[in-house]
């Protein structure tokens, strides 16, 4: 038997599952979306022509576009600072970066609540302060969702990056500066090319996650900012529109799609290696 066809044999049992219990699901989920009496694009068609549902788009893509920015600028400063920290702290340092992994997202976000709320810990400190004379409103906002996704994050990129920042050889930076580059274009020039597969990865995990959460803006968006996967769970569950629900799924998986396309084909013009 030749490597290639040991190969596959060894991955089809793996494949198999795959396609049964993954390719299959999304499969007839989208099959759904297709058997409108009007037409096979009527779903899509009437979800692209409704403002309200385009509203919705919008505006998750554009929370999960902040999120992913934040999160990545955040992300690579602390992961460099832990990247270059000494053995026994750069462990210390992990730990607290996982750490809040370990909290369910749901209590995380209940924390959000106690937070930002009217007589949250925010407002009493900013009054205390002296900064306001009464209670913000930050609930039930685009910047509370924000800033809660940024928070679920960012872990995920900072262990996303510190592997690959840890990779980068020392003697790059320093051949780079023995001929001339100050530290901006050593890191424009050197290290920046060299961080783009976790650049990537952990854009990709970011974006994807908070386009498609829905406790968190459940939580601290609740109607007034609701997204897509909030969006999708009304549909399902509450008006029980399943053919609905399966085209706004259809939607999300082709802006997941495509958000990994173009990264990956930015990934190849910034590194060729990296795609």
């Amino acid at each position: 038997m030749s490597p290639r066809l040991r190969a596959w044999a060894l991955s089809a049992p793996a494949l198999l599952l795959v396609l049964l219990f993954l390719g299959l699901p999304v499969l007839s989920t989208l099959a759904t979306t297709f058997g409108d009496p009007k037409g096979p694009f009527a779903q899509y068609a009437a979800f692209f022509n409704s403002r309200f549902r385009m509203t919705v788009l919008w505006r998750t893509m554009e929370v999960a576009v902040i999120t992913t920015t934040i999160s990545l600028i955040v992300g690579f400063l602390t992961a460099w600072v832990v990247a270059k920290a000494p053995s026994r702290m750069k462990s210390l340092l992990i730990i607290a970066a996982v750490f809040p992994l370990l909290t369910g997202v749901v209590v995380r976000s209940f924390a959000w609540l106690i937070i930002l709320g009217k007589n949250g810990i925010l407002n009493d400190t900013l009054i205390w302060l002296g900064v306001i004379a009464e209670p913000l409103s930050m609930l039930y906002t685009q910047f509370s969702v924000t800033i809660a996704m940024v928070y679920l994050f960012v872990p995920l990129m900072i262990l996303t990056l510190v592997g690959v920042l840890e990779g980068i050889p020392q003697d790059l930076t320093e051949a780079a500066a023995s001929l001339g580059a100050t530290p901006a274009a050593a890191f424009r020039q050197v290290i920046l090319p060299m961080a783009v597969p976790g650049l990537i990865v952990g854009s990709v995990l970011v974006f994807t996650g908070s386009f498609t959460s829905y406790a968190t803006p459940q939580l601290l968006g609740g109607e007034r900012q609701m997204m897509m996967g909030t969006f999708l769970y009304q549909r399902a569950m509450v008006t029980f529109d399943w053919v609905g629900a399966s085209t706004i799924a259809a939607v999300m998986v082709v802006v997941t799609l495509s958000t990994v396309l173009a990264m990956s084909k930015l990934a190849r013009k910034l590194n060729p290696v990296a795609g």
